[in-house]
């Protein structure tokens, strides 16, 4: 009888402490209101079809001379690129954006879901609208993808891209230094995150909170949720599996264009470490850091990374 009084004492003191940080949460400001964050991409639509036979969904804004490529992270779809497309579009650049294989509006083909035939996805796209001198811009799992796509097919990556942008970027071994990656891969493979998602409370506090640095966005936080369960996150476990599974810091020296690597310091999911190292290892490279930010660099500090942008494309 102890026991249980104890154990039900201590569960009291959890769900106080969780609505507590909720609370916290919701009395912060958000650089960007609701209503930004939950814009989607609007513009010219276009399916882009592999040899496998994805199909890959593609919006299009904008028509300047330098086209910026978008590359999302994992979990989540385009809309994440809502206030730095909108941004980029103001500035003159033509942006095209697309949902990844798996992922929102973009199905999977015959070779299913797995970093090569991901890679290779960005490949078809760069060939379909003929890109030249373009911009890659990545983030995370979209990093991940993009330094495999590049040493994977270095002349492809010669011929279509002028340089990179990869923010919270990694090229494998995510487990390393980041128990947080770790168990909240684990809870995705098991089902319980998604579970603890379907509460706004619980998703809040005990994941898209993680994501941020030192102010997460009770809008950010809110969307992010939003995007997570609007994928089958079930479909998505064999790259996650890859993330810790394979390893391409050994073949970084491959790249042929520059990159711009854009971390931030408070990064829980794909910790400095990462930058460092891929700074270390790619001939070309550039590092931009942002203190007291963490993960979700597309909504924490778009104007730093619409920056790196502008100087890559010189």
């Amino acid at each position: 009888m102890g026991l249980l009084i104890f154990l039900a004492g201590l569960a009291a003191l959890i769900v106080a402490g969780v609505r507590y940080s909720y609370r916290q949460l919701q009395a912060k400001s958000d650089p960007y209101p609701l209503s930004v964050l939950s814009q989607p991409l609007r513009g010219e639509e276009a399916i882009v079809t592999t040899d496998d036979g994805t199909r890959l969904y593609t919006v299009m804004m904008g028509s300047g001379d330098t086209t910026v490529l978008l590359a999302h992270g994992v979990s989540v779809t385009m809309r994440e690129w809502n206030v730095i497309a909108d941004k980029l579009v103001a500035l003159g650049y033509r942006v095209i954006a697309f949902d990844q294989r798996g992922h929102g509006k973009t199905t999977i083909g015959s070779q299913g879901i797995s970093s090569a035939a991901m890679a290779a996805d960005y490949k078809a796209l760069l060939e379909h609208f003929s890109l030249k001198n373009a911009i890659l811009l990545a983030h995370s799992m979209g990093t991940f993808l993009s330094i495999l796509f590049m040493i994977t097919y270095p002349e492809s990556a010669r011929q279509h891209l002028k340089a990179a942008v990869l923010m919270s970027p990694f090229a494998g071994d995510v487990y390393k230094g980041a128990p947080q990656s770790r168990l909240q891969i684990g809870l995705i493979r098991s089902g319980v995150m998604q579970r603890i998602v379907g509460s706004e409370v619980l998703g809040a506090v005990l994941f898209g909170t993680t994501l941020y640095g030192d102010q997460p966005s009770p809008a950010g936080v809110k969307v992010f949720l939003e995007e997570f369960r609007s994928n089958d996150q079930r479909k998505l476990i064999p790259i996650f599996e890859a993330f810790g599974a394979e390893s391409y810091y050994d073949r970084l020296h491959t790249i042929p264009i520059p990159v711009t690597l854009i971390c931030g310091r408070k990064d829980r999911t794909t910790p400095p470490w990462h930058t460092e190292k891929l700074a270390a290892n790619i001939p070309d490279a550039r590092v931009v850091w942002v203190e007291g930010a963490g993960h979700l660099l597309n909504w924490e500090a778009p104007d730093v990374v619409v920056e790196a942008v502008k100087t890559q494309a010189g």
